[in-house]
Parts: structure tokens; sequence; C-alpha cells
């Protein structure tokens, strides 16, 4: 079994892998890391799993957009758009307020 460390958002993170995508894998960590590293500039500061959770907004936005037809822009490659970056705190507001309630209900 492979095992790539990926940086992101200042953390290593270990990860196992088939034999041979270890670069693959690298390769994706990296894209990740980028929007993460676009992020923190322009928005400053925030928690990991919220961090996370917005890089994996962002990516999941290009892959809607990419499976619609419609054009896709990379917001990481020039900076984050005010308005995606206001679109993406609201749905990881939604997402963390989700996550609490969950976790409360099942305590």
């Amino acid at each position: 079994m492979g095992q790539v460390i990926v940086d992101i958002g200042g953390r290593s993170y270990p990860l196992s892998c088939r034999d041979g995508d270890e670069a693959h894998l690298a390769e994706l960590a990296a894209g990740i890391a980028t929007k993460a590293d676009g992020l923190t500039r322009s928005l400053g500061a925030m928690s990991e799993s919220r961090l996370l959770l917005m890089a994996a907004l962002m990516v999941a936005d290009e892959l809607y957009d990419m499976r619609r037809g419609g054009p896709i822009t990379p917001s990481s490659a020039v900076g984050l758009d005010p308005e995606l970056a206001e679109r993406l705190l609201g749905l990881a507001d939604r997402a963390e307020k989700l996550a609490d309630a969950l976790e409360s209900s099942a305590a």
C-alpha cells in the first residue's frame, strides 16, 4: 500500500493509497492546498474543518459547472471572488449548523 504525506493549510496529513497512485494523490492534494491558501489569503485564518470544507465546496462548485457545461473559472487562480466567498461562507455556516444538530441528536 502506498503512503503519501500531504500538506494543506499548514498541517500534514498522512494518507494511504494504492501502490502507484502516490503521485496522483499528491497532485490532487496540491490542488486542494492551493484553494486553501487562496481562502486563507482572502478571508483570513479559520478553523481547520472550515478551511477544508470551503476548499471542498470550491472543488464541488467547479465540478458542478463542468458537469452542466458552463465555464469553469477557478477562483483560486485569480483570487477569491467576493460574491463566491460570501456564498461559500453561507454554505459553510449551514454545514456547521447541520453537523452540530446531528451531533446533538446522536448524543
